[in-house]
């Protein structure tokens, strides 16, 4: 399962790889708004957008370039935990 992590914090950037590791899913990570962001974000399996350390026109841009096939979910906090919760909830879904 692939995933894509918009927001959240840069300190935690290895955690949230690691963590979604340990699920068996291949993550990228964007904590800020960068060139060529659309291109980089691809057709993931899974969406999950931490809205509250994300501008706004970062998870318009996500949003917009991901297919309908994408499962979003969008989290306020972005702890290690919310991430956990998120992934247990949804990679039972996958299996």
């Amino acid at each position: 399962m692939s995933i894509v992590i918009v927001g959240g914090n840069d300190c935690m950037i290895r955690q949230y790889k690691d963590i979604c590791k340990s699920y068996k899913c291949r993550a990228k990570v964007f904590t800020q708004m960068h060139d060529g962001l659309k291109d980089k974000i691809g057709s993931p399996d899974l969406l999950v957008l931490f809205t509250g350390t994300a501008s706004h026109k970062m998870i318009k841009l996500a949003l917009n370039s991901t297919k309908k096939e994408t499962i979003v979910v969008r989290s306020h906090t972005s702890s290690a935990s919310a991430l956990k919760n998120i992934l247990q909830a949804h990679t039972e879904l996958a299996v």
